[in-house]
């Protein structure tokens, strides 16, 4: 099985519901315990295995860029832009069709995550057209119920997917294991220049195509809001401590 090496992070939102905290900065640079969100996915993505990123920016994507500029991450970053920012994130992942050819992650630029998820994630066996997400059973302790994705298994298959759904036995990480025919699922699901990744997992659902990977006890984070970004700060505070000694140790 060849090791996925390529990322692609959607940044391209205008962060309407975290503008109050962010200062006028896009969502990916909002600080998160002294270092913006993007870095954090960035960062732990790499830990996971990945050496290439392909970056969908939009709202404020000079701010992004000019952040870049100068900054050693340790990895190869490229840059899409989706002036159709306003849209659904489907429509910026289709912006990247055409730099992705292999296997990839996919990540949001505002979900934090433990880099051990990821690299199970990619230690999974892909098969043709397929597309597996992450996927966490722990309800209960879900932050913001109401604004997470929801997702219906049968057995490993999701069969339903969606914030809206009835009824649901996990929730949707925002970290799926793709290969490329997801863009033309994509494209197949947009309708009026309009889609989200959810209408395309959905026709993959329909083909049972859509696999669910648990993260068992695995912590994770959507930060779209001022209250979940402060509720992150707790949930990761342990390990970002860790991170930052073992940092200081790689320096010494």
């Amino acid at each position: 099985m060849k090791k996925v090496n390529q990322c692609l992070i959607l940044a391209a939102g205008n962060g309407t519901r975290i503008r109050s905290v962010s200062a006028g900065l896009p969502k990916p640079l909002v600080d998160f315990r002294g270092t913006p969100i993007l870095e954090h996915v960035i960062r732990r993505a790499s830990q996971a295995g990945i050496e290439k990123f392909v970056i969908v920016v939009g709202y404020r994507s000079d701010l992004i860029r000019n952040w870049f500029d100068g900054r050693s991450l340790g990895v190869s970053v490229t840059f899409v832009e989706n002036s159709e920012y306003h849209k659904s994130n489907g429509i910026s992942a289709l912006q990247a069709k055409d730099k992705i050819h292999e296997n990839f992650l996919l990540l949001m630029a505002d979900h934090i995550f433990e880099p051990e998820t990821a690299q199970a994630l990619l230690e999974q066996r892909l098969q043709p057209g397929e597309v597996i997400l992450a996927v966490d059973p722990n309800i209960d302790r879900i932050f913001d119920l109401d604004d997470a994705t929801k997702v219906r298994r049968d057995g490993d298959r999701i069969v339903d997917i969606g914030k809206e759904i009835a009824r649901y036995d996990a929730l949707d990480t925002g970290m799926f294991l793709c290969s490329p025919s997801l863009f033309g699922r994509l494209e197949a699901a947009t309708k009026d220049g309009d889609c989200s990744l959810s209408d395309g997992m959905r026709q993959l659902a329909s083909q049972r195509r859509l696999r669910a990977m648990e993260i068992g006890e695995a912590q994770w984070q959507d930060v779209d809001t001022p209250q979940a970004l402060a509720y992150a700060e707790g949930v990761f505070d342990g390990f970002i401590h860790h991170e930052r000694h073992v940092g200081s140790l790689a320096r010494v």
